[in-house]
């Protein structure tokens, strides 16, 4: 059967990196173009019991997406490494710091916010951190909204775009995508939402970021 053949492999590392990626995407653009929005506009007892009830199933389908992901792609690029091209490693950057910061800021201070909204629907007192906590996790959820545009497309434009072997790329045009990339994370961990806070401005960002990264892989 053509599925056990290296081909059919392939593939089916492919399609299962697809599926758990439309699952992650997904769920990141409905966090910030629906459930933020909502949060802004309801009542204090319905946004408490989706902090209780609905965040914490979104955040599961929405964590192990961002982790099958991974796990798939990192699969692919262990025995692609040959034929590595330049957009590919940018959009693998761009999605690994996506995916470290699901783990490692998101979920970590979504778990506080969760645990907060519970302990004060049981009569308690609202844990102190949580608002701190809500507003890393949005900034890393925003830049990760804003990393998401230029890592789709220089993701699809692999291998529908002349944009040359890694080795053809000039050292100018790797070191100011990588400090350009290092430089908004920077921001996502110690800086603020800024033009980011509103829908519109974060996608506005992100095509921004997609344009300037393709300028800078294309002509220098």
């Amino acid at each position: 059967m053509e599925l056990f053949t290296g081909y059919g492999l392939d593939y089916l590392f492919r399609w299962l990196h697809m599926l758990a990626g439309v699952t992650w995407i997904g769920l990141l653009y409905y966090f910030n173009f629906v459930q933020t929005e909502y949060f802004k506009e309801a009542e204090p007892d319905h946004k408490a019991g989706a902090i209780q009830k609905l965040v914490p199933r979104a955040l599961w389908w929405f964590r192990w997406g961002a982790m099958v992901t991974f796990l798939s792609g990192v699969a692919l690029l262990s025995y692609r490494h040959n034929v590595l091209t330049y957009a590919i490693v940018v959009g693998s950057l761009l999605a690994t710091i996506m995916f470290l910061n699901v783990w490692l800021v998101i979920w970590p201070n979504q778990k506080i916010v969760v645990a907060s909204a519970i302990q004060v629907a049981d009569g308690g007192e609202a844990i102190p951190e949580a608002a701190d906590s809500l507003a890393k996790a949005g900034l890393a959820s925003r830049t990760n909204t804003l990393f998401s545009l230029p890592m789709l497309w220089f993701m699809g434009s692999s291998g529908h775009l002349q944009t040359g072997l890694l080795a053809d790329a000039s050292s100018i045009s790797v070191s100011l995508a990588v400090l350009l990339i290092i430089a908004l994370e920077a921001n996502a961990i110690f800086g603020k939402q800024g033009p980011m806070t509103s829908v519109k401005g974060v996608i506005h960002c992100g095509v921004a970021l997609t344009i300037a990264l393709y300028v800078i892989t294309a002509f220098l």
